[in-house]
């Protein structure tokens, strides 16, 4: 069963009947880790309504619990040899006051936006900084992707409706379908998630699990021998 079903009418899902598709990647899809980092965590994995009485951001138990697929991804993506990309708050642009969205902060350092630990880097994976919700908003990324000849995008990250959202929309808007990982998102409002992963499958990109991805990969890569 998808997520969103308990939330979603029978009246809603004939609407939608006419945005159905399939995923599908291109020859070089590129894996996007939208905000990944220490803040999404902190606070440990427990019910978010602990975690945001000291840590409004924190999306506690839902961003622990997609630790372990998200590191499955990584690793596919590694095999395969494609680019990953990983996105951070712009801290000078955080410092001055541009946000994300209107959501309060409280004692936030520099360090809560690095990459959490549980994430291993490589040399080759870029780091993009973001002041905005997008992480097309006035970033490198599109030369990054016009650069590495990327043609399709696959996601994973925070929040779902939020960043995964607004930076799903500009992949879209570019030509570049995107997939995203319904193991590897998450958001701290179960219903927002399940909500925006609705709309986004039917709108702007689809979505899929971890197990659909590699199969998706592996037949792109058969294509192209």
């Amino acid at each position: 069963m998808r997520i969103w079903e308990k939330y979603i009418t029978d009246d809603v899902k004939s609407m939608y009947a006419h945005y159905r598709s399939e995923p599908k990647v291109g020859n070089r899809p590129c894996l996007l880790l939208i905000d990944l980092y220490n803040l999404s965590y902190k606070g440990g994995n427990l019910p978010v309504s602990k975690v945001i009485k000291t840590n409004p951001s924190g999306c506690g138990e839902h961003a622990h619990r997609a630790i372990a697929p998200t590191k499955n991804l990584i690793d596919l993506f590694r095999n395969h040899k494609l680019p990953i990309i990983f996105t951070t708050r712009d801290w000078e642009a955080h410092s001055a006051g541009t946000h994300s969205t209107q959501r309060q902060r409280k004692n936030i350092s520099e360090s809560d936006y690095e990459i959490y630990g549980e994430f291993i880097m490589s040399p080759d994976d870029v780091v993009i900084r973001k002041s905005r919700a997008s992480v097309f908003f006035q970033t490198e990324l599109d030369d990054v992707i016009r650069n590495q000849g990327i043609d399709s995008i696959v996601v994973g990250g925070e929040s779902t409706s939020g960043c995964v959202r607004a930076s799903v929309v500009d992949a879209y808007s570019r030509g570049l379908p995107p997939v995203l990982v319904e193991e590897c998102v998450f958001d701290r409002n179960p219903i927002s998630h399940a909500i925006n992963l609705f709309d986004m499958h039917h709108k702007y990109g689809h979505v899929t699990s971890l197990d659909n991805v590699a199969q998706l990969l592996e037949s792109s890569a058969g294509e192209q021998l």
